[in-house]
């Protein structure tokens, strides 16, 4: 069963919108952009460098998304979870489709990318505008 509340859950599946991961290298906060796909009380994201390194060395992270408008913010989801590097190219080429898809970008776009599925362990959000959001 998700953690997740199920507004929270519809704000993530709603819109292609940028996540920011925060991850730990050397005892200090790693925050960068990424894009994501969320199901079931899961975060899967396709990523490598410097944040794939740092969840192998820690798996746990956390994830802010924010819809905003003209600079107004319209909500915002903020996850905290357990991440875990999937290795089967497999599941990180179907994992790859999905986030695609959901971006608008090519079938092939990031296709050296890793697999990270982040299990969340608890979430909050809040909505600014309820007209705006459907």
């Amino acid at each position: 069963m998700s953690t997740v509340p199920p507004e929270a859950e519809r704000l993530l599946e709603s819109e292609p919108v940028m996540a920011h991961l925060g991850t730990c290298v050397e005892e200090r906060p790693h925050v960068a952009p990424v894009w994501y796909r969320y199901a079931d009380g899961v975060v899967e994201i396709v990523t490598t460098g410097r944040k794939l390194a740092n969840v192998r060395r820690n798996p746990r992270v956390a994830l802010s998304i924010q819809n905003d408008e003209a600079g107004q913010t319209r909500w915002m989801v903020s996850l905290l979870g357990t991440a875990t590097v999937i290795e089967n190219e497999d599941e990180a080429a179907a994992a790859r489709r999905r986030i695609n898809e959901k971006y608008g970008a090519g079938p092939d776009a990031y296709a050296e990318n890793t697999l990270v599925r982040i299990e969340v362990g608890s979430a909050t959000y809040r909505t600014y505008d309820d007209d705006a959001v459907e």
